[in-house]
């Protein structure tokens, strides 16, 4: 499916949620109900996807049958009054675990969103989102407070995905750089950092996939991924873009969306 050319001009579509079969904070059918009360045409679901690791946030395997059932339900139910979509979010764990897995193959998916929040260590995948506090404590942990490698190695999982292939849009790109920043201030604005991130543009742009603007951390910080410093870039080389809001609650699913239209629209 080409999602682009679903939503059209629309802006009234949000393609990025989390809802009961992962770490969402309501059911499937809650999300429904608040996106057609918003107005919203066209929403999409994309759950964490299952691992191979263990994980509290991502959808169990036992599970992935149970959500298409209840997403077939649905839009059985609310077709009429709103365009639904199946999908989830990938997260990419190397050679073997991510969106060109042939599992995701087998599923019946409209389009898939392609994510790094685990990077390897001595000690496994180390899942390097949430928040700055916990950041802390994992890089003294497992990363022995080198935060360059840190940042490195997530882009460099971020350019093997890209490679691999397998997905139609890249979720939160430069996501490290927040809790980066929060450990080492300034460190976005260093000369290697920046170049992980246009290298890493660059490849998008060869890739032809899809960027997200993800507004989920707008509330709380007043940022975006990416962060607004790289629209530019994107704009000019022609980057498709569309504007995702990483809803965990149903109220939330509109959140911060027209702050990222209007850097668009700059």
């Amino acid at each position: 499916m080409d999602i682009l050319k679903e939503i059209g001009d629309s802006r009234l579509y949000n393609l990025h949620s989390h809802t009961q079969f992962c770490d969402g904070r309501a059911d499937m059918e809650e999300f429904v109900k608040s996106a057609i009360e918003m107005g919203f045409t066209h929403y999409g679901f994309s759950p964490h996807s299952p691992l191979p690791i263990l994980s509290t946030c991502n959808m169990k395997h036992e599970n992935v049958s149970k959500y298409l059932d209840e997403f077939n339900r649905l839009r059985t139910e609310y077709g009429d009054k709103i365009n639904l979509y199946v999908s989830m979010e990938i997260d990419y764990l190397g050679d073997e675990w991510g969106p060109s897995n042939s599992y995701f193959d087998s599923l019946p998916l409209d389009y898939r969103i392609g994510s790094v929040h685990f990077i390897p260590s001595d000690f496994g995948y180390i899942d390097v989102d949430g928040s700055a506090d916990n950041f802390k404590i994992k890089m003294e942990k497992y990363f022995y407070k080198d935060i360059r490698h840190v940042v490195e190695t997530f882009y460099r999982q971020s350019t093997k995905m890209l490679e691999a292939g397998g997905f139609d849009i890249i979720g939160h790109f430069d996501k490290i750089g927040h809790n980066a920043g929060h450990y080492k201030e300034g460190i976005e604005t260093e000369v290697w950092y920046r170049k992980l991130v246009y290298d890493l543009m660059d490849l998008i742009i060869e890739k032809g996939v899809v960027v997200e603007i993800n507004t989920k951390a707008w509330l709380d910080h007043h940022r975006l991924f990416p962060n607004v410093e790289w629209l530019p870039y994107l704009k000019e080389k022609g980057v498709p873009m569309i504007v995702n809001s990483d809803a965990h609650f149903p109220h939330l699913i509109n959140a911060s969306r027209d702050i990222a239209f209007a850097e668009l629209e700059k």
